[in-house]
């Protein structure tokens, strides 16, 4: 048995989500989003951390890191889980991050995602976007989403993914998953040949260069259903995000197209519950409507904003709204929504005290 092999098993045993091991320091778990020592494990020198690594790693990639510095993989632990892997180089030497990826694809309900995500899977073509911090669940809550498209109609899906965590089992629809690094070069790559395949239905696990968002938001608009990621916490800071990455003398026209092809927007944070008893999502949500088109193509943010609010029929929600209901039934307390919130004034009064 691999040496992180036990510590896998002490992952699952706690359900932790994380787990860091770091040269010269001992292995961490995070546990409803804490990160604590494993008290009873040593320090890790250079050649002990290291070789541990190489134990769970393809000889060629592991070649691959040393040389870069940085390297994404999963890791399938026998019949137990899998696990998405990141082993970095810094300061102090080598490191590593391992995130637990479920035995299998939770479906929407069974993640109490908002209703509402489940009519995003029937648009014919566009753009909709899951964004949030890293450890949000973004990648969790798009493996819902396909696995809806999976389990309700017949379609072309093609994930492009660094690396593949969910794997997807053959239901209604044929799934083909594009590992960036293995089966491609990079996402820019995938999608233009996804363009080419026939796909119905586009997932781009990560947009982060203006290449990939371009290409993106082009298949979006010419007849295919594209879902997309962005490191954002808000519907407004999303549309602002993708328009930013363009050149200046761009950002009219981007803005135009997006006003068209984007779909929707559900931006998500993870919440600690009160008690130390898990965490819990909360969404924000903008459907496409009239007046969100032209505010898009305006860059009217205050109207985007408003309009949420005023379409809570359509399921649009805000993300503080949402913040302030889990406030009122108590599943979390007044510092964890004053320190998650987007208008700290409207939670200024839970505000932590400095000592």
């Amino acid at each position: 048995m691999a040496v992180l092999d036990r510590m896998f098993d002490r992952m699952l045993e706690t359900g932790a989500s994380d787990l860091h091991v770091s040269e010269g320091q001992q292995p961490k778990l995070r546990l409803h989003g804490e990160v604590k020592a494993m008290e009873e494990l040593g320090y890790l020198d250079r050649d002990h951390l290291r070789a541990m690594m190489k134990e769970i790693c393809d000889p060629k990639r592991f070649e691959t890191f040393e040389q870069r510095g940085d390297l994404d993989f999963a890791y399938a632990y026998e019949n137990k889980a899998r696990f998405r892997c990141n082993f970095n180089k810094q300061y102090a030497g080598y490191g590593a991050v391992f995130r637990t990826i479920p035995s299998r694809v939770l479906t929407l309900d069974e993640l109490g995602a908002p209703q509402v995500l489940k009519t995003f899977t029937n648009f014919n073509k566009g753009l909709v976007l899951v964004t949030g911090p890293t450890g949000s669940g973004k990648s969790t809550t798009l493996a819902g989403v396909i696995d809806h498209i999976n389990s309700s109609r017949g379609c072309h899906v093609i994930t492009i993914e660094e690396p593949i965590e969910f794997v997807h089992p053959m239901k209604k629809s044929t799934i083909v998953q594009r590992e960036v690094g293995i089966d491609t070069p990079s996402f820019a790559d995938a999608l233009v040949g996804a363009t080419r395949q026939d796909a119905d239905v586009i997932l781009v696990g990560e947009m982060r260069d203006l290449e990939t968002i371009s290409l993106a938001v082009s298949a979006g608009e010419t007849g295919t259903l594209v879902f997309g990621t962005l490191h954002t916490n808000s519907a407004t800071k999303t549309i602002d995000r993708i328009v930013d990455v363009f050149p200046a003398d761009q950002q009219l026209a981007v803005r135009q197209t997006l006003s068209v092809s984007l779909r929707a927007i559900c931006a998500q944070l993870l919440l600690k519950r009160v008690g130390g008893k898990g965490r819990i999502a909360a969404h924000e949500i903008l459907i496409q409507t009239l007046a969100v088109s032209n505010a898009i193509r305006e860059a009217k943010n205050s109207v985007l904003t408003q309009t949420i609010m005023s379409n809570k029929a359509l399921g649009m929600q805000l993300m503080d709204d949402v913040i302030a209901g889990y406030l009122a039934q108590g599943i979390i307390d007044g510092v964890e929504a004053y320190m998650k919130s987007l208008d700290k004034d409207r939670f200024k009064q839970f505000a932590p005290i400095a000592e």
